[in-house]
């Protein structure tokens, strides 16, 4: 495949020299999950014993969460860390978001959304899904939709360290190198390479 990045060492290049905002851009793959899981437990649990939802509804809901986010993932991946700069300005904004990513695919602490980008993220979709829907849907959509999330950020990292024997996941693991070291403006999906195929962006 060809170079088209950097480096492929996994220590952190620093971006900024401000020392906060350089911490603010790098985080251990583990912490989303620290975040997160807590999330998703305490609105399964609110589900379960105050708004007494349904086992089908609860499964119905946070799977179709979890879809949803994929969906979400490719769209972001796609036309947001993929957009074309069109200034200076707009070029340092895209290396922080994504291009130190490709340029540097394989630095181990910007592998997983840090806080500072993810807890934005959530705040936001948590406004947006709570006026969307009704409290029943809502407590259970939302933690399947963070669930989703929590599967792309630990795939992502697992694809760039992990080796893998299973059909399926040497099959996500190739996707996303293709994307990254021979056509980076395909194969966008990470978790799933579902959205990729039903867009025609997997060739």
């Amino acid at each position: 495949m060809p170079k088209n990045y950097i480096s492929n060492s996994s220590e952190s290049v620093r971006m900024f020299r401000n020392p906060f905002l350089e911490a603010c851009s790098k985080v251990h793959y583990t912490v989303p999950l620290f975040i997160y899981i807590p999330v998703v437990f305490y609105f399964i649990a609110k589900s379960i014993f105050v708004l007494h939802t349904k086992a089908h509804v609860i499964f119905i809901c946070f799977f179709l969460g979890i879809i949803v986010w994929s969906f979400v993932e490719y769209v972001l991946h796609r036309f947001v860390f993929h957009f074309t700069p069109k200034s200076k300005l707009y070029e340092r904004i895209h290396f922080i978001f994504h291009g130190v990513h490709h340029s540097y695919p394989n630095d181990v602490k910007r592998l997983v959304m840090p806080p500072s980008v993810s807890l934005p993220l959530a705040f936001a979709f948590y406004f947006i899904f709570k006026f969307l829907f009704n409290p029943v849907i809502f407590n259970t959509f939302f933690p399947g939709f963070v669930t989703g999330y929590l599967i792309y950020d630990m795939s992502h990292y697992a694809l760039h360290h992990f080796n893998f024997r299973t059909r399926f996941f040497k099959g996500l693991k190739r996707n996303h190198m293709l994307h990254h070291y021979q056509d980076a403006s395909k194969r966008f999906g990470v978790s799933s390479v579902l959205w990729d195929k039903i867009f025609h962006s997997d060739k």
